[in-house]
Formats: C-alpha cells, structure tokens, sequence
C-alpha cells in the first residue's frame, strides 16, 4: 500500500487540529496515542466474546493513529521539537503496534502463531527503517507496509469481521482451511510485514554500497 508517502495528504485535517493544540506538550498527545493504542488492543481481544466491540476497537485503533500523527505536527508547529521528542515518538510506536497487533494476536480470533509472525514483520518492518537512519542513511519509509498502513487495515477489518458475522459470513473456508477475517489482516501483516523488512534491507544495503 504505502500509504506513509502520501502523510502531507492528511494535513488539511492535522495542521488545524495541530493549530488548536500548540500550547500542549507534545510528549502529552504521544502519552495520549499510546494510551488509546492500549485501550484499543483491550478492546480488540475482548471482542471475540462480545462481537460489536469490533466496531469501537476499530474507532480507537484510529484515533490512536491520528494523535500519533498529531504530535509531530504539534511540535513542529509550536517549535517545541527535538531530539527526545523524536525518540519518544519512535518508542510508543513500538509499543503501539504490540498493543493494537498483540490484542487480536492473543484473542480467539487469530491462530497465536500467526499473531506471533504478524509482530514480527510489523516489529522488523519499523526496526529496518530506524536502522537505516542509525547507520547514516536516510530515515525509510519505503515497502508495503508502513505504519499509515497498519493503522489503517486495523481499522477496516475488524469492521469488515463484524460486517461479515452480520451477514453470516464471519470465517472464510477454503476447502478444509478456515480464517476469521482477523486472521487474513494478520496474514497480510506476517507476509507483507516481512517482505517489506527484506525490502528495507535491500534499499539500504544499495545506499551503503554505493558510499564505499
């Protein structure tokens, strides 16, 4: 998907959001996402049990991505950014992602293997573009799987999971093989997730290469 690329394209809501908010601490709004991130992965592992709360996991799951997209903003605007700040970002976003991704890792809805490979193509995928700016390359956002991304498929399909119970079609078959539509996402986060760390390595790997 790679929906990191095109973040500027969310700022006709952010910027005045972030106009409203620049007296605020910005490590205030990131405490506030993480926070939100943790409801939401609560949320989403007690809706195996009580199927609506599929929709409220999904509206936290994106309101905790819009105020971790906000403190950026907020910073930048009020010039209150700074180095901690960055890296207290790039901390609860990893915490974040366990949240929201082990919430539906841990519940009745995903195959605990499965929800383990998902944690660890989304926990590769960010520690590959981390680490890209760690060794002197530019911080990376490419592949298939940013964190825009994350947020967003977290949003869909537990709507989608709790459409389809609606409509009587909660779990897919095919053949003897059976998923929630839980499990699909994570089996796109397992997949994609890693392809999109070997794909980060590669980009970097090509950059370095060519400074020697």
């Amino acid at each position: 998907m790679g929906l990191d690329k095109h973040r500027s394209k969310a700022d006709f809501i952010l910027v005045p959001a972030a106009e409203r908010l620049k007296d605020v601490n910005p490590n205030m709004i990131s405490w506030t996402g993480l926070v939100l991130a943790f409801i939401s992965g609560l949320v989403l592992y007690l809706s195996y049990d009580v199927d609506y709360l599929l929709i409220a996991g999904a509206a936290l799951v994106l309101l905790s991505g819009f105020f971790d997209a906000l403190d950026g903003k907020v910073a930048k605007l009020s010039g209150k950014a700074s180095a901690k700040g960055d890296f207290l970002d790039h901390v609860f976003d990893r915490y974040a992602d366990v949240f929201m991704i082990g919430g539906v890792a841990v519940s009745g809805w995903c195959n605990p293997y499965l929800g383990i490979l998902a944690l660890v193509g989304v926990l590769l995928t960010s520690y590959m573009g981390t680490q890209a700016q760690a060794v002197g390359a530019k911080r990376l956002y490419a592949g298939l799987l940013g964190r825009a991304d994350r947020v967003l498929l977290l949003t869909l399909f537990p709507l989608i999971q709790y459409l389809m119970i609606v409509l009587g079609y909660g779990v897919v078959t095919l053949d003897t093989f059976a998923l929630t539509w839980m499990e699909i996402v994570m089996l796109w986060f397992a997949i994609v997730g890693n392809l999109t760390a070997i794909q980060r390595v590669l980009v970097v790997w090509n950059s370095l290469s060519e400074k020697d």
